[in-house]
């Protein structure tokens, strides 16, 4: 099967009808993204909610390219960060028109706003005498780690640093849940919060007050693909039903039950919807950890099979084309190299806009990386192969295709086999970021064990990886077993 056969599978694989609801990595969008489709489906339309599915930026484009139909935001991320800056966050009219000439609509607001805040432990801060952004300016030793995604949006520490001139240096980006233990130990000051998150309680932070006014209004709505007024009115008219029902304190309610219980968010969806707007019955049921983990793993083996099988048949080609010609093997070794030289996250993102979100820029990501062992060994076992052997051959009359699938490459097999299996590792361990543009998998309880600080959800994925990793080298042990001749096997033990 060619690449673009699998790709094309998975493509349709990842297809789904009706409507789908997209969130972001964090708790709140992760309950909203529920309520959205719990609303949905109690209008009568078969909804799948896309939990998770990482940053603004992959959300976004996930919109625009038809993959979700909508997703909770918030109107500063609006105005400064997907429009850039051209159109006030309180401008909803503008907000608006400049949203429809993208093909995409937005809701009225939920009832709450959600904004950045700069946050620090109470009792630093009063040792300090610091209750405002502006105070900082008189503490340049204090070390400052923010989200990531704070740390490069148009609206986040560069709009923040340039209002306030802050002189800060000691300046990281980590994750939130990273951020948070490290305020409690210590070694951090100051981090970005939002003003919704149960976590300010949790910790005893303080907000410092935004007094130069750098952050825009974050009120949350939902944005939805223009279309869907169209495909589905009746769900977007239902998931309305939330517009103005959540004031702060019920999303700082179902924040808690959420990040701070470990209540599923499907449950705290539920639960708000039945007691705000007397929807009952619309929630799925929770599954088991059993049925969780077996539908990871089917997730998991099916991103790592597929990447495997394309990168197999197109490795192992390029491994003999340049065994065969050594300056145009230099350039396929340097290529294969050079792939695997990109930082998985960055290629993941890279392939976002050509491939979309889900299975697809997983397995094309997977396939990339795995091609360089392969390759490798593929040359090195055929380029291995005795003078005197190929010598043999050819005063045989073999021609030289006969010479390759009798000779060479039963000679070479042990080498391929091994890149194989060192590919088929690296590739199971790799398909755990899948997890990151929505492809599932084991990624997706570690994802979410590190969002959430439990240890048992990063175990659900970490311990079936490392054991499928386990299973797949022991395979390719017993497939070396099966393929290669037992004269050669001892050869190769005795280094001969």
């Amino acid at each position: 099967m060619s690449a673009a056969a699998i790709l094309a599978a998975a493509s349709l694989a990842a297809s789904s009808a009706g409507v789908t609801v997209g969130s972001k990595q964090f708790g709140e969008s992760l309950v909203l993204g529920e309520l959205a489709a719990q609303l949905a489906r109690e209008a009568g339309v078969e909804s799948r909610h896309r939990a998770a599915l990482g940053g603004t930026r992959v959300v976004w484009e996930a919109l625009v390219r038809g993959e979700v139909d909508l997703y909770p935001e918030y109107t500063g991320t609006i105005a400064r960060e997907l429009l850039g800056g051209a159109v006030a966050a309180d401008d909803v009219p503008a907000l608006q028109a400049a949203l429809a000439a993208r093909g995409v609509g937005m809701t009225g607001g939920l009832g709450f706003e959600d904004t950045y805040a700069l946050g620090m432990l109470r009792s630093r801060a009063a040792e300090l005498g610091v209750s405002r952004v502006s105070d900082l300016l008189s503490h340049p030793q204090l070390r400052l780690g923010f989200t990531n995604e704070f740390m490069d949006r148009g609206d986040g520490w560069p709009a923040l640093r340039a209002r306030y001139r802050l002189p800060q240096r000691d300046v990281r980006g980590l994750e939130h849940e990273v951020a948070y233990a490290a305020l409690a130990a210590g070694e951090l000051d100051v981090t970005d919060l939002y003003s919704t998150d149960p976590e300010i309680r949790r910790h005893d932070l303080i907000v410092l007050e935004d007094d130069r006014r750098a952050f825009p209004p974050y009120e949350a709505v939902f944005l939805h693909r223009l279309e869907l007024a169209r495909r589905a009115p009746q769900a977007l008219a239902s998931i309305r039903r939330l517009e103005g029902r959540i004031d702060a304190g019920a999303m700082i309610a179902m924040n808690s039950r959420a990040e701070l219980d470990g209540v599923a968010p499907s449950r705290v969806a539920s639960e708000f919807l039945r007691d705000a707007l007397g929807v009952t019955a619309a929630a799925p049921e929770e599954e088991g950890r059993a049925a969780r983990v077996l539908r990871r793993t089917r997730e998991h083996v099916a991103l790592v099979a597929v990447a495997l099988v394309a990168a197999l048949a197109l490795a192992v080609p390029l491994g003999v084309v340049a065994a065969r010609r050594p300056g145009l093997g230099r350039v396929v070794l340097g290529a294969a190299g050079v792939v695997q030289t990109v930082p998985s996250l960055a290629l993941l993102v890279m392939l976002i806009p050509l491939l979309g979100i889900g299975a697809r820029p997983a397995v094309a990501a997977l396939f990339l990386y795995g091609l360089l062992p392969i390759v490798r060994n593929t040359h090195a076992g055929l380029t291995g192969i005795a003078l005197e052997l190929r010598e043999s051959a050819a005063a045989l009359g073999l021609s030289p295709g006969a010479r390759l699938r009798l000779v060479e490459l039963p000679l070479a097999t042990p080498a391929i086999l091994a890149g194989v299996k060192t590919s088929a590792v690296i590739t199971v361990g790799t398909a755990t970021l899948g997890a990151l543009v929505g492809a599932g998998g084991y990624g997706q309880p570690i994802l979410t064990g590190v969002r959430l600080a439990s240890v048992p959800l990063i175990l659900e994925g970490a311990l079936p990886a490392a054991l499928l990793a386990l299973a797949a080298q022991g395979l390719f042990d017993l497939a070396e077993r099966w393929l290669v001749p037992r004269g050669l096997r001892r050869a190769r033990a005795a280094g001969r």
